[in-house]
């Protein structure tokens, strides 16, 4: 007993533990890519130890927006993968460990700083050598092209009527906005994301606390008396342009829960939505093409129109007695950026079915009319039609929110900020590789209502959700491993929440303020008591 004291004493006075050197590795993520693994070492009581490590898979801006999750095509053996890692390990093995050597870990703010002066410099560097070889270019272009020679313009000839010959009447179709250029991939990024995270789950380790309490404790230093839970939103059904059918509209339909429902409680009815569906499916009814599972866990069926897919999450809520459009309520992510065909200036909304984005305007405004438990729409058109989100949000009013994910233009911290397309009320906020915790927790806070999705990795992503204050969390289906230890960790955090008495307030679909506690009116096939094996 005494021995004990003694010990707990003198663990009190001894020195605060100090990251020691970080290692990084090559590794594997779930997905069988190439990923970066770190190793945060501390000196605790004298003596060195491994403390926490941290996996961060390759680019999240340019190689996983070209549809890793979508085609199945894989990138670890690419020139711009490998780069990416063989630069990441160079960065951490010369350069970030020793500069991170004695710093106390629980200083996540000055860890960051570090780090982003670190990126910063290496953009700069980067940037420059970029001008310096496009100068080259252009100088070494004008001296070997010749003046081109002034060819003489015909002079315009005139009919018997008076009017030009060849100049075209006055065109009803507007001009198409061509596409921004994509923000350049910095090699070698990961570093920052990856060590970041690192040094956060250890400070947690070392608190002796949860991550999601450190990340909160970040973002505000001062104690809280009650914590909320974001909203998890359930991709049920994906018809996008992988799928089989003609559809390529809606690349997820995703489920809305209220957000005075339990999580488990969601959980269960997102099982038995995907049940009924199957069972629909397998009917008659429906002249589906093969069910299958996307990676990011939801059922992939085919379709020929939209209306067909959203009869279905119509009829199956109705068969189980969910309250569609009350308590519950559905949000479609359009993936407009994807659908767009250049070579016609028009939305692939379907097979050989092209849309105007005037023409889209209306086709949405009549989904709406038709399905009014559709309350979100997601990148509805690519972020350069500024026009078309001006004219649908004018259209839909208050019935219907649109969100920005791909056309959300948050830029990395070195570039100028755009502004985000007219109407868009809610921001979806990815995780990237060049983020650290906080960039993230600051990009949440600059925008009104946020929405964090959940890319591949570990179940971190939640902590980091819960601890940022998020208002909503895109955790996809409810297939795969991968997918459901994500909602478990949900899930594990409300109850430690809840048995603290701290399960707090969340943020309803309305913008109004609810207790996160049971729902008042539950399904007759729910009850509060009921069980869901995960």
């Amino acid at each position: 007993m005494y021995p004990l004291r003694n010990a707990n004493y003198f663990s009190r006075l001894s020195y605060i533990p100090v990251i020691s050197k970080i290692i990084g590795k090559e590794v594997f993520d779930r997905r069988g890519l190439t990923a970066v693994q770190t190793q945060v070492y501390c000196i605790i009581r004298n003596e060195e130890k491994v403390v926490c490590s941290a996996v961060m898979s390759g680019p999240s801006d340019g190689l996983e927006a070209d549809g890793v999750a979508e085609s199945g095509e894989a990138f670890s053996n690419s020139n711009q993968q490998r780069l990416s890692i063989t630069t990441a390990l160079k960065w951490i093995r010369e350069h970030l460990s020793p500069m991170l050597q004695g710093f106390n870990p629980t200083d996540q703010t000055n860890v960051d700083k570090l780090l982003s002066d670190f990126f910063m410099a290496r953009y700069l560097e980067h940037k420059d050598s970029l001008n310096i070889e496009k100068e080259d270019g252009l100088r070494i272009e004008s001296v070997s092209e010749a003046p081109p020679q002034a060819t003489p313009t015909p002079a315009p000839t005139k009919d018997k009527k008076g009017s030009d010959k060849g100049k075209k009447g006055n065109s009803t179709e507007k001009l198409l906005p061509p596409a921004e250029a994509p923000v350049p991939h910095l090699p070698g990024a990961m570093a920052v994301g990856v060590i970041s995270l690192a040094v956060a789950k250890t400070a947690a380790r070392l608190l002796g606390e949860p991550l999601y309490r450190h990340i909160t404790s970040v973002r505000v230093p001062q104690a809280q008396s009650e914590m909320h839970l974001p909203v998890p939103m359930i991709t049920i059904l994906s018809c996008g342009k992988n799928s089989a059918g003609k559809l390529n509209l809606l690349e997820e339909v995703i489920l809305m829960p209220s957000s005075s429902q339990r999580v488990r409680e969601v959980i269960g009815m997102g099982f038995e939505l995907q049940c009924e569906m199957r069972r629909v499916l397998n009917g008659s009814a429906y002249k589906a093409g093969p069910i299958g599972v996307t990676e990011e866990g939801a059922l992939q069926v085919g379709f020929e129109r939209p209306e067909q897919a959203l009869d279905l999450v119509t009829e199956v809520c109705a068969n189980l007695a969910l309250p569609l459009g009350s308590d519950l309520h559905l949000a479609i992510n359009c993936a407009a950026d994807g659908l767009m065909d250049y070579s016609h200036g028009k939305y692939e909304v379907m097979s050989g079915c092209h849309k105007s984005p005037d023409e889209l305007v209306d086709m949405y405004g009549g989904l709406i009319n038709k399905y009014p438990a559709i309350t979100s729409l997601i990148d509805p058109f690519r972020k350069e039609d500024v026009d078309q989100w001006e004219r649908l949000a004018s259209v839909i009013g208050q019935s219907c929110c649109l969100i920005a994910d791909a056309a959300s233009n948050l830029c990395p911290r070195w570039s100028e900020v755009q502004p985000l397309p007219p109407g868009v009320t809610r921001v979806i906020i990815r995780h990237h590789s060049d983020m650290t915790i906080s960039d993230l927790i600051q990009s949440i806070a600059e925008q009104k209502e946020t929405m964090l999705a959940a890319g591949s990795g570990d179940v971190s992503i939640v902590d980091l959700a819960v601890g940022s204050g998020v208002s909503f969390l895109k955790l996809g289906g409810l297939r795969g491993g991968e997918r459901m230890d994500k909602y478990n960790r949900l899930l594990a955090i409300e109850e430690e929440l809840e048995q603290e008495g701290i399960l707090g307030t969340v943020l309803s679909h309305n913008g109004a303020r609810e207790k996160n506690s049971l729902c008042q009116i539950f399904p007759k096939h729910l009850t509060p008591e009921a069980t869901v094996t995960l």
